[in-house]
């Protein structure tokens, strides 16, 4: 690789690494190419960017930034799932996808800034993600108004039983 080129990788790379808000990294060994390849589909579709990594690059390009704080386990075959939105989902989704393989091992992360090992990235991946959020905040809004409502409406309700049961006991 020319110095020119690994120049602007690592320029590249220091601008992802600058936006994440989520920067996980994986170290990875004997995967195939279908695995691979599903794996950056489930990403893809996340909002996740999977990147395989140089480490010399990669150590380059972390410093200055927050993903410095896990640089020293850019040593191998390491990968970086990267978010620049939804800090829960790369971890919802890598601990999902590496379930079941032992070729994939989430080494450590860093989340708004702040190193995780392994452990907090499970824990991550177990909160409910912003959507799920979304829905629960939307629930309990919705909540009073819709116990207001009934309130309203049962007593008029109320009595036009009544009026229905008089009308069909005459």
């Amino acid at each position: 690789m020319l110095k020119s080129e690994k120049e602007t990788l690592t320029k590249e790379l220091n601008d992802k690494f600058t936006r994440a808000k989520t920067v996980i990294v994986a170290e990875f060994r004997k995967l195939d190419v279908d695995t691979v390849n599903r794996l950056r589909k489930k990403l893809r579709d996340g909002g996740v960017e999977w990147k395989v990594l140089k480490n010399t690059l990669a150590r380059r390009a972390a410093k200055g930034t927050t993903v410095e704080h896990v640089s020293d386990d850019f040593v191998g075959p390491v990968a970086a799932a990267i978010s620049y939105g939804d800090v829960i989902s790369p971890a919802k989704i890598l601990t999902e996808f590496i379930k079941d393989l032992e070729t994939i091992k989430i080494r450590s992360a860093v989340v708004e800034g702040k190193k995780t090992d392994a452990k907090g990235v499970q824990a991550l991946a177990k909160m409910p993600g912003l959507p799920e959020l979304r829905a629960q905040i939307l629930g309990m809004i919705n909540q009073p108004a819709t116990k207001l409502a009934r309130t309203i409406k049962e007593p008029g309700a109320a009595l036009a039983r009544v009026i229905q049961q008089k009308a069909e006991k005459k």
